[in-house]
């Protein structure tokens, strides 16, 4: 009897806890649910867009190896170091194109959040884990120049996948299981090399000690600078060929973003942003493990940088220029993206700065029109630098400056809500409610509040209304951020088109004109190669073969438009961005028709011009009324 009160208390613990794990479980479905809404107000799947149409037609043309002899496929390309395509093309072979890329992309993108929140749940608790997931969404992770890439891209690519495993990687080595990291991040490295590559450089240097791994990483460096001064064109061992001049220059007309002397100002703000964070973020911590963390994710991106200036400007060496080392900053990026709700956390408290510091530091990762994001992040680290400075009086006097800066930025996203809501625009309320979602400060607010009330309720039915009410948004909103905006591809499509795809043979190659940047239609609805396009140009940094003949098309095309693939040349690419304005083009007429069929490479034309030939078909109705389809071996025996 004497320990009756002892067993009634250890009893009363007891169901306290079991209530309290229940509760937390049973609040998991409304915050996975929340962060589920989120992404779908923030994102929107783009099947073939950019590179997604490249890793489409690699896997399509191992189903269907008449698709190998396109233009982008004929020489080296990166398909050659990924076992990615083959997986594609299996998926294919089950689902068809559109559901597989659909499934994956899907499968990718939950596999990357779900690894980020095992991430942050190692280095945090789990509520920051949540928040700093939602950053992940919100944020968009640009890295490199001219915004053209971005970790977790809104297409199927094999960096989705690779990042995917890389971030699990980083979570399981934290977790205590360094050799399955290990194995995981080597594993990524038959992906997408590229990518995988730093995140097995960041689990090497982790294992380290810092000293080591940055006495590491800077011998690498100087190997690599005289690898590239000792490499010639005419070098014995492949790998140490430069490239030779009109390689080169067809090179840096198309993709300028891998020389790092083309990047313009503003590329090396976005670039700098994350270091400037995760320097702060190892000031705050008091966390070894973190403060680690962030070293060695900058030291990566710092060297991936270097040895990209090496590649651009001292060799240029081949393998260098392919190995596209620039693409470490990603991992830098990534980083400082997901340990922002931790750091803010950690500023917050301190009574000198605190609640300023953390408002410049948020604003450093927004996106709201007219703030400098770079001057915040970097505000934000002097003043937490020179904080034990700060009296009394400058701390009152900072916490209003901190409620002022907050409430300015949150009227400057109120405005461009007002604008935005004002202004008429195709899609109607989906739209507007899907283009209000694009100001991260705005949006974080939303999710923390509704984050804070769901991880506080001690009511289940209380987590139940917030379930519902987020899986009824969920299904509201993400079949339409998941649906396809073209046709290209779908049954429908190809069954427009079979008439066409039965008179032009497996092996001939079509041109569209008036010429588009994209070969998509070509290559999923006609399922034909395709002469040329901006997209296929993207595979002369891997083949000289591949370069050369992008420029012999392209002065075949001379008299009907300029060359869409030349984004920059000459001095123009030392000043200026990418020139995103339709290429100069030409009428098609008889004669020019006559002219570039004079070319044996080119198989069919499809256009929208009338030329006064008599097309072998035309379009009576659709999308695509009146366009014809000539056969360049008729057109030259006219």
């Amino acid at each position: 009897m004497n320990n009756l009160p002892d067993r009634l208390f250890y009893s009363a613990g007891s169901n306290v806890t079991k209530r309290s794990a229940a509760l937390q479980l049973a609040a998991a479905i409304p915050l996975t649910l929340m962060l589920v809404t989120l992404w779908a107000l923030t994102h929107r799947f783009q099947a073939f867009a950019r590179d997604g149409e490249l890793y489409a037609v690699q896997a399509l043309a191992r189903i269907h190896p008449e698709l190998g002899s396109d233009l982008y496929l004929q020489n080296t390309s990166q398909d050659q170091y990924s076992i990615f395509s083959p997986l594609l093309a299996q998926a294919i072979r089950l689902l068809g194109l559109q559901n597989a890329e659909l499934l994956l992309f899907l499968v990718c993108t939950v596999w990357f959040l779900a690894a980020g929140w095992l991430l942050c749940r190692a280095l945090a608790d789990a509520d920051t884990a949540w928040l700093s997931v939602a950053l992940l969404i919100i944020t968009v992770g640009y890295y490199g120049s001219y915004q053209i890439f971005s970790y977790s891209e809104n297409y199927l690519t094999a960096r989705s996948l690779a990042e995917a495993m890389v971030v699990t990687s980083m979570a399981y080595h934290f977790r205590g299981q360094r050799v399955f990291a290990l194995l995981v991040a080597a594993g990524a490295m038959f992906i997408h090399p590229l990518m995988a590559l730093p995140g097995l450089l960041v689990l090497i240097c982790l294992s380290l000690p810092i000293w080591l791994a940055t006495a590491t990483v800077m011998s690498g460096i100087v190997l690599t600078l005289g690898l590239a001064m000792a490499a010639s064109p005419s070098s014995a061992v492949h790998w140490l060929r430069v490239m030779d001049s009109l390689w080169l220059d067809t090179v840096r007309e198309r993709s300028q973003f891998l020389f790092l002397s083309y990047w313009t100002p503003l590329d090396w703000e976005m670039n700098a942003r994350p270091f400037v964070s995760l320097t702060l973020a190892a000031l705050v911590t008091p966390d070894e493990r973190i403060r680690k963390f962030c070293c060695i994710a900058m030291l990566v991106g710092a060297a991936g940088l270097a040895v990209a200036l090496i590649a651009g400007d001292v060799g240029p060496v081949a393998i260098l220029l392919q190995g596209q080392a620039w693409r470490w900053v990603w991992i830098t990026c990534f980083t400082g993206i997901l340990l922002i709700a931790p750091t803010v956390q950690r500023v917050w408290r301190d009574d000198a700065c605190g609640p300023l510091c953390a408002v410049l530091y948020l604003l450093g990762w927004t996106s709201i029109p007219g703030i400098d994001s770079l001057a915040c992040g970097e505000a934000a680290l002097i003043l937490w630098l020179v904080r034990s400075r700060i009296n009394v009086e400058w701390a009152r006097y900072l916490g209003w400056a901190a409620a002022g800066a907050g409430v300015l930025a949150l009227a400057a996203v109120a405005a461009e809500l007002w604008t935005v809501s004002s202004r008429a625009m195709p899609g109607g309320l989906d739209a507007r409610v899907r283009d209000a979602f694009g100001f991260g400060i705005s949006d974080l607010l939303l999710v923390g509040i509704l984050g804070y009330c769901i991880g506080r309720c001690r009511s289940m039915l209380g987590l139940a209304i917030a379930t519902a009410a987020l899986l009824a948004g969920t299904i509201l909103i993400l079949p339409g951020s998941l649906k396809q905006s073209s046709p290209v591809g779908t049954d429908a499509d190809i069954e427009e088109f079979m008439e066409w795809r039965d008179k032009i043979p497996p092996s001939s190659s079509v041109l569209m004109v008036p010429t588009r940047k994209s070969a998509s239609f070509v290559w999923f609805t006609l399922g034909r190669t395709s002469y040329l396009s901006l997209g296929q140009s993207a595979g002369v940094v891997f083949s000289r073969e591949t370069a050369l003949e992008v420029r012999r098309r392209s002065e075949v095309l001379l008299p009907i438009t300029a060359p869409d693939w030349k984004i920059l040349s000459g001095m123009q690419a030392r000043h200026a961005r990418p020139q995103t304005a339709v290429p100069a083009t030409h009428a098609l007429t008889a004669a020019s028709l006559a002219g570039i069929c004079r070319d044996p490479q080119l198989g069919f034309v499809m256009t929208a011009e009338d030329v006064g030939l008599a097309p072998i078909a035309r379009m009576r109705s659709g999308a695509w009324k009146d366009w014809s389809l000539y056969d360049c071996r008729s057109v030259r025996l006219n």
